[in-house]
């Protein structure tokens, strides 16, 4: 059973991703900002983190530097899934150690798609 943990504050796209991916087969954890989501992310080792940038406290892409440079945590792939569709936005997701970036809002078939390839890159 391959575990995902979403972190976002947005009680409506945590609905909807935690929807299609539970029909997908997924199990899922869930946190509602970065915080919760570093310590979330070391209790539960999920196989897969789906991280917003725009959170209150930490946000997205702190708690993704500091879970990729968490020995505990930094062979967890993260996808950050956010509102955030500049360039710049990309490119800093990605030195903070992601391995994709979504732009919300999320196409189904895009979130899976790269969910798979990240999951298949790691195997």
């Amino acid at each position: 059973m391959t575990t995902i943990l979403i972190v976002d504050d947005s009680p409506t796209e945590t609905h909807i991703m935690k929807t299609l991916l539970e029909k997908e087969g997924y199990t899922l954890l869930l946190a509602d900002d970065g915080d919760k989501g570093v310590a979330e992310a070391k209790r539960g080792q999920p196989d897969l983190i789906l991280m917003d940038v725009v959170m209150p406290g930490l946000n997205g892409f702190q708690a993704t530097r500091q879970l990729s440079r968490d020995p505990e945590t930094k062979g967890i792939p993260v996808i950050m899934v956010t509102t955030k569709d500049q360039e710049t936005d990309k490119a800093w997701g990605k030195r903070q150690g992601a391995k994709e970036y979504i732009v919300k809002p999320v196409a189904a078939k895009e979130l899976l798609t790269k969910i798979q390839t990240v999951l298949a890159q790691q195997q």
